[in-house]
Protein backbone atom coordinates (compact mmCIF):
# COMPACT_ATOMS: atom_id res chain seq x y z
CA UNK A 1 0.00 0.00 0.00
CA UNK A 2 1.53 3.25 -0.80
CA UNK A 3 1.68 6.90 1.14
CA UNK A 4 -0.68 8.94 -0.35
CA UNK A 5 1.68 11.88 -2.70
CA UNK A 6 0.22 15.29 -2.19
CA UNK A 7 0.79 18.22 -4.75
CA UNK A 8 3.70 20.02 -2.85
CA UNK A 9 6.61 22.46 -4.09
CA UNK A 10 9.26 21.47 -6.49
CA UNK A 11 12.01 19.09 -4.87
CA UNK A 12 15.21 20.21 -3.58
CA UNK A 13 17.18 19.04 -6.19
CA UNK A 14 20.57 18.49 -4.19
CA UNK A 15 21.13 17.91 -0.82
CA UNK A 16 24.72 17.79 0.50
CA UNK A 17 26.16 16.06 3.40
CA UNK A 18 29.53 17.17 4.76
CA UNK A 19 31.80 16.23 7.84
CA UNK A 20 31.09 18.03 10.81
CA UNK A 21 34.48 19.20 11.54
CA UNK A 22 36.35 17.49 14.77
CA UNK A 23 33.67 14.67 14.66
CA UNK A 24 34.45 11.67 12.17
CA UNK A 25 30.81 10.23 12.59
CA UNK A 26 29.09 13.68 12.41
CA UNK A 27 28.11 15.72 9.71
CA UNK A 28 26.35 18.41 8.49
CA UNK A 29 23.37 18.01 6.12
CA UNK A 30 22.14 20.80 3.75
CA UNK A 31 19.13 21.57 1.95
CA UNK A 32 16.87 24.30 1.51
CA UNK A 33 18.59 27.48 2.75
CA UNK A 34 18.57 24.81 6.33
CA UNK A 35 21.50 23.30 8.13
CA UNK A 36 20.97 20.22 10.02
CA UNK A 37 23.16 17.94 12.12
CA UNK A 38 23.49 14.23 11.03
CA UNK A 39 24.76 11.39 11.91
CA UNK A 40 26.87 9.22 9.15
CA UNK A 41 28.64 5.76 9.83
CA UNK A 42 31.56 4.08 11.98
CA UNK A 43 33.98 3.76 9.31
CA UNK A 44 33.53 7.90 8.67
CA UNK A 45 33.37 8.69 4.82
CA UNK A 46 34.73 6.63 2.28
CA UNK A 47 35.16 6.64 -1.55
CA UNK A 48 36.39 3.09 -1.38
CA UNK A 49 33.02 1.92 0.24
CA UNK A 50 32.60 -2.16 0.69
CA UNK A 51 30.33 -4.53 2.73
CA UNK A 52 30.90 -4.15 6.37
CA UNK A 53 33.51 -1.30 6.18
CA UNK A 54 30.75 1.15 8.26
CA UNK A 55 31.60 4.05 6.35
CA UNK A 56 28.83 6.24 4.57
CA UNK A 57 29.95 5.98 0.42
CA UNK A 58 31.30 9.65 -0.35
CA UNK A 59 29.49 9.65 -3.82
CA UNK A 60 26.16 11.53 -5.27
CA UNK A 61 23.30 9.23 -4.89
CA UNK A 62 19.61 9.67 -6.20
CA UNK A 63 16.60 9.01 -3.58
CA UNK A 64 14.46 6.61 -5.17
CA UNK A 65 11.48 5.96 -2.65
CA UNK A 66 11.28 4.02 0.47
CA UNK A 67 9.31 3.10 3.60
CA UNK A 68 6.97 4.38 6.34
CA UNK A 69 5.65 2.56 9.56
CA UNK A 70 1.94 2.61 9.09
CA UNK A 71 1.46 2.24 12.99
CA UNK A 72 2.96 5.19 14.05
CA UNK A 73 2.10 8.94 13.36
CA UNK A 74 3.85 8.90 10.23
CA UNK A 75 1.28 7.31 7.51
CA UNK A 76 0.52 11.13 7.03
CA UNK A 77 3.07 12.72 5.85
CA UNK A 78 3.77 15.00 2.90
CA UNK A 79 6.12 13.91 0.20
CA UNK A 80 6.65 13.99 -3.58
CA UNK A 81 9.00 11.27 -3.11
CA UNK A 82 7.03 7.65 -3.59
CA UNK A 83 7.30 5.68 0.24
CA UNK A 84 5.70 2.71 0.79
CA UNK A 85 3.94 1.19 4.07
CA UNK A 86 6.42 -1.15 5.73
CA UNK A 87 5.42 -4.81 5.52
CA UNK A 88 5.61 -6.84 8.86
CA UNK A 89 7.73 -9.06 6.93
CA UNK A 90 10.48 -6.77 5.25
CA UNK A 91 14.13 -7.32 5.50
CA UNK A 92 16.78 -6.13 3.28
CA UNK A 93 19.42 -8.48 2.24
CA UNK A 94 22.98 -7.95 2.89
CA UNK A 95 24.62 -11.29 1.73
CA UNK A 96 27.12 -10.19 -0.76
CA UNK A 97 27.19 -13.75 -2.29
CA UNK A 98 23.45 -14.01 -2.66
CA UNK A 99 21.43 -13.57 -5.62
CA UNK A 100 19.36 -10.50 -3.97
CA UNK A 101 22.33 -9.02 -2.64
CA UNK A 102 21.82 -5.45 -1.80
CA UNK A 103 17.36 -5.73 -2.11
CA UNK A 104 14.39 -6.10 -0.26
CA UNK A 105 13.07 -9.53 0.73
CA UNK A 106 10.48 -11.28 2.52
CA UNK A 107 10.83 -13.34 5.85
CA UNK A 108 11.62 -15.59 6.44
CA UNK A 109 15.13 -15.40 4.93
CA UNK A 110 18.04 -17.10 6.40
CA UNK A 111 21.08 -15.53 4.25
CA UNK A 112 22.51 -11.78 6.24
CA UNK A 113 19.63 -9.12 6.60
CA UNK A 114 18.72 -6.06 7.57
CA UNK A 115 15.19 -5.85 9.65
CA UNK A 116 13.34 -3.03 7.70
CA UNK A 117 10.70 -2.75 10.79
CA UNK A 118 12.83 -2.01 13.64
CA UNK A 119 12.02 -2.16 17.33
CA UNK A 120 14.17 1.16 17.49
CA UNK A 121 12.13 3.66 15.25
CA UNK A 122 15.16 4.37 13.09
CA UNK A 123 13.36 3.08 9.86
CA UNK A 124 9.94 4.71 10.92
CA UNK A 125 10.73 6.67 7.99
CA UNK A 126 14.00 5.32 5.61
CA UNK A 127 14.40 6.53 2.37
CA UNK A 128 16.85 4.26 -0.01
CA UNK A 129 19.60 6.07 -2.08
CA UNK A 130 20.87 4.34 -4.86
CA UNK A 131 23.98 2.61 -3.59
CA UNK A 132 25.18 -0.20 -5.35
CA UNK A 133 21.37 -0.66 -6.39
CA UNK A 134 21.82 -0.22 -10.47
CA UNK A 135 24.63 -1.92 -11.08
CA UNK A 136 24.98 -4.29 -7.83
CA UNK A 137 29.05 -5.39 -6.95
CA UNK A 138 29.28 -7.98 -4.79
CA UNK A 139 31.17 -6.42 -1.46
CA UNK A 140 30.25 -3.18 -2.63
CA UNK A 141 28.14 -2.05 -0.13
CA UNK A 142 24.29 -2.02 0.98
CA UNK A 143 21.45 -1.20 2.51
CA UNK A 144 22.66 2.02 2.42
CA UNK A 145 19.55 4.47 3.56
CA UNK A 146 18.48 7.56 4.40
CA UNK A 147 16.58 7.55 8.21
CA UNK A 148 16.39 8.93 11.54
CA UNK A 149 19.08 9.00 14.02
CA UNK A 150 19.24 7.95 17.31
CA UNK A 151 19.49 10.65 20.11
CA UNK A 152 22.55 12.20 20.43
CA UNK A 153 23.59 10.80 16.66
CA UNK A 154 26.22 7.80 17.56
CA UNK A 155 27.35 6.40 14.44
CA UNK A 156 25.53 4.71 11.73
CA UNK A 157 26.19 1.26 9.97
CA UNK A 158 27.15 3.51 6.85
CA UNK A 159 23.75 5.21 6.57
CA UNK A 160 23.14 9.21 6.74
CA UNK A 161 20.32 9.75 9.73
CA UNK A 162 19.11 12.98 11.16
CA UNK A 163 16.18 13.41 13.84
CA UNK A 164 12.88 12.84 13.35
CA UNK A 165 11.62 16.76 13.23
CA UNK A 166 14.19 17.16 10.39
CA UNK A 167 13.14 14.45 8.62
CA UNK A 168 9.56 15.72 8.21
CA UNK A 169 10.56 19.20 7.64
CA UNK A 170 12.98 17.72 4.52
CA UNK A 171 10.27 15.25 2.82
CA UNK A 172 8.82 18.21 1.33
CA UNK A 173 11.17 18.92 -0.91
CA UNK A 174 12.05 15.14 -1.71
CA UNK A 175 11.10 13.45 -4.95
CA UNK A 176 12.94 11.35 -7.36
CA UNK A 177 15.03 14.13 -8.67
CA UNK A 178 16.88 14.65 -5.14
CA UNK A 179 20.15 13.88 -4.92
CA UNK A 180 22.07 13.48 -1.87
CA UNK A 181 25.41 14.59 -1.76
CA UNK A 182 28.23 13.16 0.61
CA UNK A 183 31.44 14.75 0.04
CA UNK A 184 34.28 14.40 1.80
Amino acid sequence: MRVKVSPLPRPARTITVRRKPGHPTRALLAFAGRTEEAAIGRGGMSSRKREGDGATPIASMRLVGGYVRHDTRMAKLHTRLPLRFTPQDLLWCDEPRHALYNRPVSAPFRPSHEKMRREDGLYDICIIMDWNLRQRKRFGGSAIFFHIAKPGYPPTEGCVAISLPAMQRLLAFLGRDTILRVLP
